[in-house]
């Protein structure tokens, strides 16, 4: 991944957590690498983990950030929740894979974010 790209993950990150925040989400953990992939954030509301694929584009031109959230990355995230669920012992609880897709003006600033519940059924 090239430095831009890694740069915008983080600011995308950034802004997920704030937005989750101001949601009442407890933040847990972000940045959770195993081989098998990786999860962007977890986090706890309602006694629910929340495991959360983060995207962020700038532009629109290949098209808006959920449509980069493949069958194959949420497999991916999924297998990285397992993993996740099974080194910290908490095989019995209660959570789902969410998604949020960020819309960045990296010249305003400004960011629109869509939040996409429950996107492993």
């Amino acid at each position: 991944m090239d430095k831009y790209n890694y740069n915008l993950g983080k600011i995308g990150e950034t802004i997920a957590m704030k937005y989750l925040l101001q949601k009442n989400f407890e933040i847990i953990e972000s940045n959770f690498f195993t081989k098998w992939g990786e999860i962007d954030v977890v986090a706890k509301k309602d006694n629910k983990f929340h495991f959360i694929e983060v995207k962020t584009r700038t532009n629109l031109d290949h098209g808006r950030p959920e449509a980069a959230i493949t069958r194959r990355k949420i497999q991916k995230t999924r297998r990285a929740v397992l993993i996740y669920l099974r080194q910290k012992k908490l095989e019995n609880l209660l959570y789902q894979i969410d998604a949020l897709a960020i819309l960045y003006n990296n010249q305003t600033n400004q960011a629109s974010v869509r939040y996409f519940p429950n996107i492993f059924l």
